[in-house]
């Protein structure tokens, strides 16, 4: 298993390390807590008005599908490298 992308500058690999240890610790800790409104699901909801509105506005419909279409992209381009 590669550690880093070949040529790429040590630094920015810790950081995406440190990135995702971050991530890691924050999620778990907001979950340990057992409020289910700290983790980045409950926010991402809350930042795109998902658990308020059933029936969400054009601009709330908006949002929702770019979200979804970067998240698509994203999950497309760490699959297939830099196919996407």
């Amino acid at each position: 298993m590669k550690t880093k992308p070949e040529g790429a500058t040590p630094a920015w690999t810790y950081a995406w390390y440190a990135w995702i240890a971050a991530f890691f610790a924050i999620e778990g800790s907001a979950l340990a807590r057992g409020k289910s409104e700290d983790t980045l699901s409950d926010h991402v909801w809350a930042w795109f008005d998902i658990p308020k509105h059933p029936a969400p506005d054009r601009s709330e419909r908006i949002r929702r599908v770019l979200l979804l279409g970067f998240l698509a992209w994203l999950g497309a381009h760490f699959l297939t490298g830099d196919e996407v």
